[in-house]
């Protein structure tokens, strides 16, 4: 182990990542499998934000904020994913100190970034569902940037108090991490420092981030509920509803993913367990957000087919 001493403290200068190592034989399959799912879903949200970009039509609130969830998944995989596939194919397994810390926070500040902007699109489809009057006075474009640039602001700065605390951890006995990336979990396992102020702080971490925001979003959507149900027509309801859908099984997915990791007894919380619903929200979720999106948007799908029929007519030419 790499190891400097500070005083009656242990500075560890790299760790060793283990990742699946209880499985060498399905390297090469992982290997394969998740550099596919990696390049499809990096292309599937660059496609949303091309489309989003190059289409006025999407230039209104719900797709804003929908292409601010694309930078995010981006960004999320890419933070993981490249550093698990190197461990695969060359079984180079080491992080430095500095890195594993700038993982682990970049990491976590998108999920809680991607929880915020989730609770602006929930109000964005209140305000479009329970007020459509007022929608584009109230939804206006200074509205819209100042709610994603806040919920950006507050993902990264609610997450330093936190990282700056792990950094100065000790890890006296191993510098093994049982996890493909520097899980904040898997870290404070192998620490041999106090951390019960880290778990107060980390609990009331995930109450700003993750609670707070859910019964934001439950709240706008008792309220988007009770305005549909009492829509006289059927197609009303229908059209209404579908507005609501893509994101309601974006935040299923996303809350359930992050639940299983984070929320599960103490007594039987293992990383080993925790490693399933980690690639689910670090890899299926990036994948899964513009398939949900773009098979649930017509004019997703209308953009999609003027910007292919625009390029082939320029190409006959």
């Amino acid at each position: 182990m790499t190891t400097r001493r500070q005083g009656n403290h242990t500075k560890v200068k790299e760790f060793l990542l283990l990742g699946f190592s209880e499985f060498p034989e399905r390297w090469l399959p992982l290997f394969i499998l998740l550099s596919l799912l990696y390049l499809m879903a990096v292309l599937g949200n660059l496609l949303i934000i091309c489309i989003i970009y190059v289409d006025r039509h999407l230039h209104n609130p719900m797709y804003f904020f929908l292409s601010n969830l694309s930078v995010l998944d981006i960004s999320s995989m890419t933070v993981t994913l490249p550093k698990l596939l190197a461990i695969l194919l060359t079984n180079s397994n080491t992080i430095s100190f500095n890195e594993c810390i700038l993982q682990m926070f970049w990491f976590l500040a998108c999920i809680d970034i991607e929880f915020l902007i989730l609770t602006a699109m929930a109000y964005d489809r209140y305000v479009a569902i329970c007020n459509p009057l007022h929608y584009t006075i109230i939804m206006n474009k200074r509205v819209c940037a100042l709610l994603a640039g806040a919920s950006w602001i507050t993902g990264f700065l609610e997450l330093l108090p936190h990282t700056i605390m792990i950094s100065q951890l000790s890890f006296c006995d191993s510098n093994i991490i049982n996890h493909f990336y520097c899980d904040y979990l898997a870290l404070t396992k192998v620490s041999c420092t106090d951390t019960s102020v880290l778990d107060i702080m980390t609990f009331a971490e995930g109450v700003i981030s993750g609670f707070l925001p859910f019964l934001l979003t439950m709240t706008s959507y008792v309220f988007i509920i009770s305005t549909i149900l009492r829509i006289r027509f059927r197609e009303g309801k229908s059209k209404a509803f579908s507005t609501c859908s893509s994101h309601l099984t974006v935040l299923i997915l996303l809350y359930g993913a992050v639940t299983g990791v984070y929320m599960q007894p103490s007594s039987g919380k293992s990383v080993n367990s925790s490693k399933l619903p980690v690639i689910m929200y670090t890899v299926i979720l990036p994948l899964l957000n513009p398939l949900i999106y773009s098979l649930r948007s017509k004019e997703l799908n209308v953009a999609l087919k003027k910007i292919i029929r625009r390029k082939f007519i320029i190409l006959i030419h």
